[in-house]
């Protein structure tokens, strides 16, 4: 595959994913008003209904056997996105966005065999650490939401592994029904914390903007680059994801992070692509 060939979907993939921090710091600005699981449940099914209208998953047959799958992966997406939120309430998007990234690396780093792979895992322990609130020096991380990002991080592995045994054989319409059925899962968890505030026509603008940013338009952007794009190059631009968010917290959100803490979010990125470049180009595993 010729350089110039990929460029376009590298800078679709990169618009996706400067969508999606946008959309996370969009859905803090909606806390005061519904709270992290109302955010999450307007996010879910608005994007729902967007991908449903457009994707149109009746129209496809599924077996016993995928439709668990489905169920599963939707599940886990949202568990997920349930529990990041909640981080979201005590510690900064950028931060959140790395300690979730654990989930999703140890993914990676579970095919370590060689000495060079253990060196990713040694860094990205070393960046964790350099996350944790650590006496009182970093006392904007609140150990809670640190245990609500890395609850997300464990839910975001799943969602990899039950995405990739979802989308074998599927379609786009898979990932309609995985936000469909996280959006079931997220509701009654919005409307008990937000009640008819979810339903508040001066809200539901701010929550299509959330729901666009952050599911619709980066999955159609995807759907564009991923045929185009190797898979190795597509785990490396995702590693980008917590610089990205911590850049998206500082400029909208205002949330300066210490020196300390952006290390840590270098070594997980460094971590991340140290582990796509070495594990995952000996195992080639399909993309969810």
């Amino acid at each position: 595959m010729r350089p110039d060939s990929v460029v376009f979907p590298v800078l679709l993939v990169t618009l996706g994913m400067a969508f999606t921090q946008t959309g996370a710091s969009f859905a803090k600005m909606l806390f005061p008003l519904v709270g992290a699981n109302g955010a999450t449940a307007l996010r879910l099914t608005l994007a729902a209904f967007v991908l449903v209208a457009v994707f149109r998953p009746w129209r496809h047959r599924l077996d016993r056997r995928h439709w668990r799958a489905v169920l599963l992966y939707g599940g886990a997406m949202g568990a997920m996105n349930l529990f990041f939120y909640a981080a979201l309430e005590h510690i900064p998007l950028g931060i959140a966005v790395a300690l979730e990234f654990t989930g999703p690396l140890a993914v990676a780093l579970f095919g370590a065999r060689k000495p060079l792979d253990f060196l990713w895992i040694v860094l990205a322990l070393a960046g964790f650490g350099l996350l944790l609130p650590w006496g009182d020096t970093q006392g904007d991380i609140s150990a809670i939401g640190v245990v609500f990002a890395l609850c997300a991080g464990a839910c975001w592995a799943g969602y990899i592994i039950f995405g990739q045994r979802a989308g074998t054989g599927g379609g786009p319409h898979i990932a309609a029904l995985g936000v469909a059925t996280a959006a079931i899962i997220a509701l009654p968890f919005g409307a008990a914390s937000a009640g008819a505030a979810l339903l508040d026509p001066a809200i539901l603008p701010l929550g299509l903007a959330v729901a666009l940013l952050s599911s619709a338009i980066p999955y159609a952007l995807d759907m564009v680059a991923l045929p185009h794009i190797p898979a190795r190059l597509f785990g490396i631009l995702m590693s980008g994801q917590p610089a990205l968010a911590a850049l998206s917290g500082l400029v909208i959100l205002h949330e300066v992070l210490a020196p300390a803490q952006l290390a840590g979010i270098a070594a997980i990125i460094a971590a991340s692509i140290g582990a796509t470049i070495t594990i995952a180009r000996r195992q080639s595993p399909p993309i969810a």
